[in-house]
Parts: C-alpha cells; structure tokens; sequence
C-alpha cells in the first residue's frame, strides 16, 4: 500500500511542475495513509525532473519523525503534520509559491469570493492567516505555519474551502488526496489571477449574493450535486 502512495504522490508532485505551479524546487505535495499513520511527502531540495517514487519519504502522524527513506523530507513537513492532525477529512497537502495566489499572501489579502468560478471550489474567501510572531519563528517555524493555519480556520470548515494563503508567506491547499490538493492549487492559482485582474477593472468589485455563491458551490459539493456525471 505504501508502495502504491508513493507513487502518487511522486505523481503529483510531477504534476505540479507540469502545470507550471512550481519554480525550481518551490513546492511540495503529499499523501496520507491513516490506517498506517503515516504521510509520504517529496524529499527536500531535489528537483522535480529526476523525481522518482523510491525518493517519497515516509513520515510518522505520530511524531513527525522519519520512518522510511533515504533523503530528508521536505522542510515544510512539520506544516503537513499540523494540518493532517487537525483536518482529519483530507487525505493530501500541496504547498506551493504559484504567482497570483503568492501575492495575495504577501498582500496580506484574502482572496473573496468574486464569481462563480471561485465558489464552484470554494464556498466563501480563501483566507490569510495572521503573521506569525517572532517566538513562533525562532521555536518552531515550520510547525508553528501549521498551528496559525488552524487557527484561522477555527469556525471554518477546511473541506467547503480547501485552501489558505499564509501571510508574507504563500498558499497551501489539501484535498481528498495528493493529486486533489494539486488540482486545488491550481484552481487557486487561475481565482486569485482572476481576482487581480477584476480588482484592476473595478477596485470596488465585491462578492455576489451568497445565495449565488451558495448555488455554484453546492450544485458540484452538495448532497444532490448535478455537475459531472456522477457515479
């Protein structure tokens, strides 16, 4: 089974290269397997052309340590650990530093909810957390990126919006697994491009009725969701 996760998640990694969300080694993706508590995350620095799944690192939920593989995780693994151990729903985390997304990030901006391609993914604004203070950084950087995320998504629900923007920092997303979290990103990407530009037409642009949001979200994520074709 590990096996089989592993090359998941080397091909969502893949994936985020292919769809240009990545720059040199910018980014990771990984992939979740509770029954087993463990994740499986890209290793640190290597890039992504010789990506391989014997590179995949096998990290433990229970302590973050390394309980497979030859290479270093990434360094965002204590990030990954944080969220899988409070969003329990999701199944893979994709860490990126997409352009748009990135500057609303450093902005210090969420992202509202401008139309109906935004809330066909997410249900309301993809959030930004706060800076983290300088205590957090120098104890425990990575990990603590991980605890503000939860914290801002306290009274939101992570699965109707699979994604955040950390402030002065960069975007992360999750999904049900690996390649989910990286097709999150991208949609991420393509609302926050569309969010700047709307902003550059009309400064004053605000959200539709949440009776529309609502609409566009739940005919796709809905309990009696139309789009597609079903099972």
């Amino acid at each position: 089974m590990l096996d089989e996760l592993k090359v998941a998640v080397c091909e969502a990694n893949l994936e985020l290269a292919r769809l240009k969300l990545v720059a040199l080694t910018w980014g990771n993706t990984s992939g979740v397997d509770r029954a087993k508590g463990v994740f499986v995350i890209k290793p640190s620095g290597v890039p992504y052309e010789t990506l391989k799944p014997a590179d995949m690192v096998v990290v433990s939920l229970e302590d973050g340590r390394t309980v497979e593989g030859k290479l270093r995780p990434s360094s965002d693994t204590p990030t990954h650990l944080q969220l899988y151990r409070a969003f329990t729903a999701i199944g893979g985390i994709t860490h990126t530093h997409s352009s748009y997304a990135t500057m609303f990030a450093q902005a210090g901006r969420a992202i509202p909810c401008l139309g109906t391609t935004h809330a066909d993914t997410f249900h309301g604004e993809v959030p930004v957390t706060r800076i983290l203070k300088p205590g957090e950084v120098e104890s425990d950087y990575e990990g603590n990126t991980g605890v503000v995320i939860v914290e801002r998504f306290k009274g939101l629900d992570p699965v109707a919006v699979p994604a955040v923007l950390v402030a002065g920092h960069a975007p992360f997303a999750w999904g049900k697994n690996a390649m989910d979290s990286v097709h999150h990103s991208l949609i991420l990407e393509e609302v926050a491009k569309m969010a700047l530009g709307t902003f550059q037409l009309n400064p004053k642009a605000a959200p539709p009725p949440e009776y529309v949001i609502r609409k566009h979200y739940m005919r796709k994520h809905g309990p009696n969701a139309t789009y597609g074709q079903g099972c």
